[in-house]
């Protein structure tokens, strides 16, 4: 009796010890969370600054407030003011968003986990933190966070008195300047959910990716983590003092013209007064105005990227960027008309027309609808993802530059009926499609999606030892070695996984020496 009574104390002792960590504390106080199906604990929403509301909108992200008692964690926060539209409703957005989640595999404060941070898509306009907090990642022994930041004008709006009232003359760049403050608070809070905050890797999809670019640039962002990883976004196209448009980005003096004209279209006099109106009035889809995004502002983002990582300015930690195969088949119209896109690509490309019209042809609407799709591709993901391996590694290679960490280049190509883009002349993987290899769509339905599971579960691999180590190499995986262009180290996701030489080199090619000459032009603009 007395051994079986051990025995049972034993049993006791080990399932207390494999209990999630449900309840934990955070600087501002106590959280409570829930456990999900993978036995994980969850933390919905914890608030990681001030609500940016009243004075603090267009201000720098503030401490949150502390509260007394235990904080609930169970919903997940509201989405930034954006466009509404089906399933994203006014009544689910607020102002008041600046939270994030936490999904936690740990049983005790003491595990030291390593630690991945997402930062979402959706152009630095929609889409929301609560979208998925990655526990098919989290149960392979990670600690995931996923965290919000302002969007569209409530994010990225610069404008002359926003740059008078701030105390270092800058303006724009809130959303940026979010996601550094929440990795602060990483820093700081995730040892007590099990993580090592000397082991965080950033990783985002889309604007999360171009986000991620950016931090891996900003001297802000120093030492806040140790790798990153993107999935279709870099940030290395040029800059002018004009307003953003296709394939050239702001300095804080153009953004400021872009805040001008809103209030103009507004018909506000001044900031006061865009400070009194609802966040709804600036961000839905019926202000008829939009496409705020990062500027060039010599604080969060210091410099054109591409003349940073030239001079080795950025921060040296080793990356993983992602392409998708057919990443514009998600946003080409289907209705597309050879004469309209030749016109279109003459009117973007001017000078270069004739040459873009032979790497991305459009004789025929079926043409002009694959043509569209590949320079979008290129122009928008392939090439920034292209240029940053491209230069992390030649940076690592001078004997001048103390950088020291690869870039690893993937392309995801895995053939699928399974796609966010509804068009059947789609001939590859959509953009934003590699979030279902993450998110478990396919590792559950292996029946359904054979090819794509396998495909899900070596993505996964890499992934969690790239978080783990810094190396997305182990034990059972094919070798991945770091990027060269002239050699075949892009690890191509589809029917499992090998390495093939640089996709579309005939299109990054162009699409460098296009960039290139923009570069120069826009350099010779500021100059005088």
């Amino acid at each position: 009796m007395k051994k079986i009574l051990i025995a049972l104390m034993l049993c006791l002792a080990m399932t207390a010890g494999a209990q999630p960590l449900l309840r934990t504390h955070v600087e501002t106080g106590d959280v409570e969370g829930v456990t999900d199906r993978n036995g994980l604990a969850v933390y919905k929403a914890i608030p990681y600054a001030a609500p940016p509301v009243g004075d603090l909108r267009w201000k720098a992200p503030q401490p949150a407030q502390a509260w007394e008692g235990v904080r609930v964690c169970d919903q997940f926060g509201p989405l930034p003011p954006q466009p509404t539209r089906q399933g994203r409703t006014a009544d689910m957005m607020s102002e008041d968003c600046l939270y994030l989640g936490i999904a936690t595999p740990a049983q005790s404060v003491d595990d030291r986990l390593p630690v991945m941070v997402w930062i979402h898509g959706g152009g630095f306009q929609t889409e929301w933190y609560g979208g998925d907090l990655w526990t098919e990642l989290a149960r392979r022994g990670v600690v995931i966070v996923s965290v919000e930041y302002r969007t569209g004008a409530l994010g990225f709006m610069a404008h002359p008195e926003l740059a008078k009232e701030s105390s270092d003359g800058h303006s724009g760049n809130y959303g940026l300047l979010d996601q550094i403050f929440a990795l602060q608070w990483v820093q700081r809070n995730i040892a007590n959910f099990g993580g090592d905050p000397s082991k965080v890797t950033i990783f985002g999809e889309s604007a999360g990716a171009i986000s991620c670019s950016m931090l891996c640039a900003s001297p802000l962002a120093k030492g806040l983590f140790r790798a990153a990883i993107s999935h279709s976004g870099g940030s290395f196209a040029p800059y002018s003092d004009q307003p953003r448009s296709l394939g050239l980005d702001a300095s804080q003096k153009g953004a400021e013209q872009q805040g001008l004209a809103f209030q103009k279209h507004l018909k506000k006099k001044n900031i006061k007064q865009m400070r009194k109106m609802s966040a709804m009035e600036l961000c839905d889809g019926n202000v008829g105005f939009a496409g705020f995004w990062p500027c060039v502002d010599g604080y969060v983002i210091c410099d054109d990227q591409y003349r940073l990582y030239e001079r080795g300015e950025y921060n040296d930690v080793p990356v993983i960027v992602m392409t998708n195969s057919d990443e514009g088949a998600l946003f080409t119209p289907g209705n597309i008309k050879a004469e309209d896109y030749q016109k279109q690509v003459r009117r973007i490309f001017g000078s270069f027309a004739d040459e873009a019209l032979k790497v991305y042809p459009g004789n025929t609407d079926d043409e002009a609808y694959h043509g569209n799709g590949d320079a979008f591709r290129d122009m928008g993901f392939a090439w920034p993802s292209y240029a940053w391996a491209s230069l992390q590694n030649k940076a690592m290679a001078r004997a001048d530059i103390d950088c020291k960490s690869p870039a690893y280049s993937a392309y995801l190509a895995q053939p699928s009926t399974r796609s966010f883009a509804g068009d059947p002349r789609r001939r590859g993987v959509a953009h934003a499609d590699d979030i279902l290899y993450l998110n478990g769509e396919f590792l559950s339905q292996p029946d359904k999606y054979p090819h794509e599971a396998a495909v899900a579960e070596i993505m996964q691999q890499y992934w969690v030892n790239f978080a783990k180590t810094g190396n997305p190499n182990g034990k059972g995986l094919p070798y991945w070695p770091k990027f060269d262009a002239d050699q075949p180290t892009t690890m191509q996701f589809s029917y499992g996984a090998s390495l093939i030489m640089m996709p579309n080199r005939e299109q990054i090619d162009f699409v460098d020496r296009y960039y290139k000459a923009k570069r120069e032009e826009t350099e010779s603009q500021r100059q005088h």
